[in-house]
């Protein structure tokens, strides 16, 4: 399995992100499958934001529920997160990640620079 995040790299304080993880070779409606999305800001651990499961089910992270969404496109075999009121803290590398039968798969991750 391949993920592929991709996003627009600088977004200004207060605008909404949107991301895009593309993913190859499985599909995200497999049973069982879990898409999550983590970030790691500069210096610092990594931070789960929240996954869609492969029922479409979704689960936030309680800090950032308030201004978080994840969605897929099953058709494109894609998930999506957007994240809205962006602050400069929440810049960071955004990564998105599943595991399949005990091995983790990551994306390269996508750089996010929240800045004016």
């Amino acid at each position: 399995v391949q993920l592929q995040e991709s996003g627009p790299g600088l977004v200004k304080p207060s605008q909404t992100l949107s991301l895009t993880c593309t993913v190859s070779g499985g599909s995200i409606t497999t049973n069982y499958y879990y898409w999550n999305w983590i970030r790691q800001p500069p210096g610092k651990g990594l931070e789960w934001i929240g996954y869609i499961t492969y029922s479409g089910s979704t689960y936030y992270s309680p800090s950032l529920k308030s201004r978080t969404s994840i969605s897929r496109d099953n058709a494109k075999n894609t998930v999506y997160l957007q994240m809205n009121s962006l602050k400069p803290e929440d810049t960071a590398v955004y990564y998105c990640k599943t595991q399949i039968w005990g091995i983790d798969y990551w994306g390269q991750g996508t750089q996010v620079t929240v800045s004016s």
